[in-house]
């Protein structure tokens, strides 16, 4: 028991300085991708549960922080509906570039994983491409025929500049949050689409003044799935730091200081009646425990799982040596769980250290011990 106070004594000196590691968001992390389909109608001109337009779509996103994100959207659109026909099985397809805004974070801030449910806004332009032959053509067909040159009877293709308003509402879904499932109503408006020119309208579209106007706009309910990829972090989420205020700093900073005054007055040695070892004469011995007989090993927020620094630090320690670890947890949470946490924790060192031919002679998980306890893991090398 005493060697397991001096671990902790020496883990606090040691870490007790540093803040909560605030987990690095790295290239590839906070990545999701999702599919959508819905319905879509026009803004204007007709009713709406009479011209429903079927649609599908793909989302590819990045969080860069809890609030704001950027998506790549692209939807694709089945029904000629309430427009004539092209022709075609996919009418028009608009692709966006969209920035994301967390609402829920926004105004409720971070609490280190999302909340069961949120609201998301969008807002972003795009590109629309009309398959076939637009709907005008059509309605002034015997017109184009008879006054367009050949070259210009059979316009295939069209293209316009689009820009998308929604709110997604978000249900985030699973144990570890990496599913989402969200219901979007949103507005699209062709921001240059044909208007009329005179007596007849534009031969196509993307020609006219650009303009958010309602006459030009369709409206759309989708709902779809999001699958957040997994982080760095071992996480499908953001993790964020435990801040402390000036007072804690202080406290920690005198707690450093005074154990620093302790260690001066024993230069080379942190105690010395830590383990008495039989001899095979029968001679007891006390061996001394330096620093150097210690690896700490941190961990994230509420996570057991070793990282890739962790399994670094244990590296050092060779095959056949024999180890003795303690885990430890941070004074925040349930004192139960954090008892569960701390000994999931000494385990994991422990299974790691017996898969590298180490023998774990122990392995003890002791919850939070005093106000300066962290997410940690003590190995004692003997």
């Amino acid at each position: 028991m005493k060697k397991l106070l001096l671990l902790f004594a020496v883990a606090t000196m040691a870490v007790s300085a540093q803040a909560q590691t605030v987990t690095e968001s790295k290239t590839f992390d906070n990545f999701y991708v999702g599919i959508n389909g819905g319905v879509a109608t026009k803004a204007t001109g007709h009713a709406w549960l009479k011209g429903l337009n079927p649609n599908a779509g793909l989302r590819i996103g990045r969080w860069f922080t809890p609030v704001f994100g950027l998506a790549v959207e692209s939807n694709a659109y089945f029904s000629n509906k309430p427009y004539k026909s092209t022709g075609t099985v996919v009418r028009f397809l608009n692709s966006s570039l969209l920035g994301t805004v967390n609402f829920s974070n926004w105004f409720g801030g971070y609490k280190g994983e999302p909340r069961c449910f949120e609201v998301v806004g969008l807002y972003g332009l795009g590109w629309g491409h009309l398959f076939g032959t637009p709907e005008h053509l059509f309605d002034y067909y015997d017109f184009y025929n008879t006054y367009l040159p050949p070259s210009q009877k059979q316009i295939a293709h069209r293209n316009n500049l689009t820009s998308k308003a929604a709110i997604d509402l978000v249900f985030n879904l699973g144990e570890k949050k990496a599913w989402q499932f969200y219901v979007e109503p949103s507005i699209t408006w062709g921001l240059n689409d044909a208007v009329y020119d005179g007596e007849y309208p534009m031969a196509s579209l993307g020609h006219s003044t650009m303009q958010y106007n309602l006459n030009k706009a369709y409206v759309q309910l989708n709902a779809g799935f999001i699958y957040k990829f997994k982080n760095s972090n071992g996480t499908h989420n953001f993790t964020v730091a435990q801040l402390r205020n000036q007072a804690e700093i202080d406290a920690l900073n005198a707690e450093i200081n005074r154990l620093r005054g302790e260690l001066a007055q024993k230069p080379k040695e942190i105690v010395k009646e830590v383990e008495v070892i039989k001899e095979v004469a029968g001679k007891d011995v006390v061996r001394e425990v330096k620093v150097e007989d210690l690896v700490f090993v941190t961990f994230a927020q509420g996570k057991s799982e070793l990282t890739a620094d962790a399994r670094k630090a244990l590296a050092v320690i060779q095959p056949g040596k024999h180890v003795q670890i303690v885990g430890t947890a941070s004074p925040e949470g349930n004192p139960e769980l954090n008892q569960k946490l701390s000994q999931a924790r000494a385990d994991a060192v422990a299974q790691y250290l017996l898969t590298r031919g180490v023998a774990v002679d122990e392995a003890t998980g002791k919850g939070v011990q005093g106000t300066t306890s962290n997410r940690l893991a003590v190995v004692y090398v003997k």
